[in-house]
């Protein structure tokens, strides 16, 4: 068995000729399909060939989407909560005058998914399957009278003359699957830094950054008033919200420091 998703004619070609040329022996090749009809025998393939189709209404129901948005909340890490435990800026009250929503993965469910999810390096957007982006989530979260203002990157005149009583900023990564998500710097795509510098340098923020692996956040830290590793949440973004706004408190932990610089990872 061999993972060759486009040119795979072309793999047979050339793993015959080197079984002909005697590069490869045929002991070699039995070995290779014994293991894989062991697995197929052992799991019951032969004899239940296809799926079992039963429950495939129940794909996508409210359970499984309320399953998923626990889980979404019980894998957010707090990074950061102000300056010191004294003074927490998280939760976020949600009766206020008018706070901004801007950053690049805010209203973008491609983006919260990631890489192996509708395509294999994965989508930008919101048209490829149902769900619940973080601004959706925090729109639904927060009281009626509250003012949300979204931007996706906006200049720091903008956030100086509205006045905003907080902003919440969602970054991170774009998708990726594989060699394709392979980096050196391990940084946050544009424009996030450049979000995240003209918003925090004039309200206080919340930064959320969406990501598959830590990131490099060091040089923005400074500016930041809290900050919040969300991961891949997938499509129930309504389970960020829920922690932000202290619906439900932080429990997820990292297995090991984030790092300062990326020498560090």
């Amino acid at each position: 068995m061999i993972m060759v998703p486009y040119n795979h004619t072309e793999f047979i070609n050339i793993v015959t000729d080197l079984v002909n040329n005697n590069y490869i022996s045929m002991d070699r090749i039995d070995d290779a399909v014994r293991r894989i009809l062991q697995v197929k025998l052992t799991l019951g393939l032969f004899e239940t060939p296809l799926a079992d189709e039963t429950l495939v209404d129940q794909l996508g129901s409210q359970a499984h989407r309320d399953l998923a948005r626990e889980a979404v909340r019980k894998s957010l890490v707090l990074l950061k909560n102000g300056e010191n435990a004294d003074a927490p800026v998280l939760p976020l009250p949600k009766k206020a005058s008018r706070i901004l929503v801007a950053g690049s993965h805010a209203n973008n469910l491609g983006y919260q998914c990631g890489g192996w999810t509708a395509t294999w390096q994965g989508v930008d957007g919101n048209n490829y399957t149902a769900g619940t982006t973080i601004l959706s989530g925090i729109s639904a979260a927060v009281d009626p009278s509250t003012e949300i203002v979204y931007n996706n990157n906006p200049d720091a005149d903008f956030v100086k003359s509205n006045n905003f009583s907080y902003a919440i900023v969602v970054v991170g990564e774009t998708p990726y699957a594989e060699t394709a998500g392979d980096s050196l710097n391990l940084t946050i795509v544009e424009p996030g830094p450049s979000t995240i510098l003209n918003v925090c340098g004039n309200v206080k923020c919340v930064v959320v950054i969406i990501s598959g692996r830590p990131v490099v956040i060091e040089p923005y830290e400074s500016q930041i008033d809290a900050l919040v590793a969300t991961w891949l949440p997938g499509t129930e973004g309504q389970g960020v919200a829920d922690v932000l706004f202290g619906d439900y408190g932080f429990t997820g932990k990292l297995p090991r420091t984030w790092f300062k610089i990326v020498d560090h990872y």
